[in-house]
């Protein structure tokens, strides 16, 4: 296998991220500065569909509040201000949780909840977040090097520092979650390793497993995991015995016509692949709990938009199991062209059909529905698509 597709979402499933513990709730005692006198939401989060739970509602006043919810198991949650959108993230580690923060300060530096997890949270996010900047300041200056088409050796220089920091970046996320002491945080970094491979994830995952053996949100997380593997070792398995038998099927080779296949829409309506010949077509296969493909939706977006009017279209296959997400994720990502699936997660038909073992993919058909390109990721993308419609 290439990789497995690993985010927050093979969370989902069970009601919250948790390990059991002994006592029967937990209250955050909060100080917030800057904060005029309203109401403070306890809420409960996810890691699958479901909206946020509100737990407890308190009155903010003078900066001061008292919050708390039953629970005999560590979870993921928020305090909510009744003036502001956006929230103050935390895990119930502890019977009693001290909280300060500056409600003009949002960033990472502008809160804090006093206990073990909390503060490896907050250590965790603050130095990624440093090594992103990193890797945009890099990238940035990998972009102004390319586009003045100058000094070779300033460029492959940055391409190496950049290399370098993504791999350090990597490197850190699998340490924190071998390293974590509360699963909640392993399961959290665990929706940052888009780009680790299956070798790394089949050791780690399991061994989460037998650190935290109690712990239901590892235990799905576990098995959503084998699951994900055992498909796919399944569509390789039909594979090879389709190639065996002299079927090309489920192999994908530039210059061959893509395989034909039809499906419902986001309607319920069938629809047929082989209909859009006569256009360039990018057929995208990806999932609304797939982590890497919603990231790369937004490139996707942008070629789209940019290259509709040059006989350029696209044909979303989504691998999702119920359509209401799905749904959901069309319209947040802002998807305006044709999607169909058959909602049989990685059974979907065009798994075999295609011979992909992970997401996002995509291949890129010409008019008389030849295949030209597959893989096209980011920048890849826009200049393949620059390349044929000129």
């Amino acid at each position: 296998m290439k990789r497995i597709v690993l985010v927050l979402m093979l969370c989902a499933g069970f009601a919250a991220c948790s390990d059991k513990k002994e006592d029967t709730g937990f209250t955050v005692i909060g100080m917030l500065k800057n904060a005029p006198d309203q109401k403070i939401y306890l809420e409960q989060l996810f890691f699958s569909d479901q909206a946020p739970q509100v737990l407890d509602t308190a009155e903010l006043k003078n900066g001061k509040f008292t919050v708390g919810a039953n629970s005999t198991e560590e979870g993921f949650y928020r305090l909510r201000l009744e003036k502001q959108e956006n929230g103050y993230l935390f895990i119930n580690d502890n019977n009693k949780i001290d909280f300060t923060g500056d409600a003009k300060d949002m960033n990472l530096t502008g809160a804090n909840f006093n206990s073990p997890a909390n503060n490896s949270l907050k250590s965790f996010l603050t130095d990624l977040d440093t090594r992103r900047e990193a890797f945009e300041k890099t990238a940035n200056r990998i972009k102004e090097l390319e586009l003045h088409k100058e000094n070779d050796s300033a460029l492959t220089a940055e391409k190496a520092q950049i290399a370098t920091i993504d791999k350090d970046a990597n490197d850190f996320i699998i340490k924190t979650i071998e390293d974590a002491k509360s699963p909640v945080v392993a399961i959290f970094a665990l929706g940052y390793t888009q780009k680790a491979d299956t070798a790394v994830l089949n050791r780690v995952i399991p061994a989460l497993g037998k650190r935290f053996p109690k712990h239901s949100g590892v235990t799905a997380m576990v098995t959503r995991f084998n699951e994900m593997k055992t498909a796919q070792q399944q569509a390789s398995a039909k594979q090879q015995q389709a190639a065996a038998g002299g079927n090309t099927g489920g192999v994908v080779r530039l210059g061959m016509t893509a395989p034909d296949f039809t499906m419902n829409d986001t309607e319920g309506k069938p629809f047929t692949l082989s209909s859009l010949r006569g256009k360039y077509v990018l057929v995208d296969f990806w999932a609304s709990w797939c982590g890497p493909c919603r990231g790369e939706n937004p490139n996707v977006v942008i070629a789209y938009n940019k290259y509709k009017s040059k006989n350029f279209t696209i044909l979303g296959v989504s691998l999702d199991e119920k359509k209401e997400p799905w749904l959901k994720a069309i319209k947040d990502d802002k998807l305006e062209w044709k999607q169909v699936s058959d909602l049989k997660y990685w059974s979907n038909a065009t798994v075999q059909l295609y011979g992909y073992e992970s997401i996002p993919y995509n291949v890129l058909l010409d008019p008389e529905g030849k295949v030209i390109a597959t893989e096209l990721r980011g920048a890849a993308l826009e200049q393949k698509l620059a390349e044929v419609l000129k």
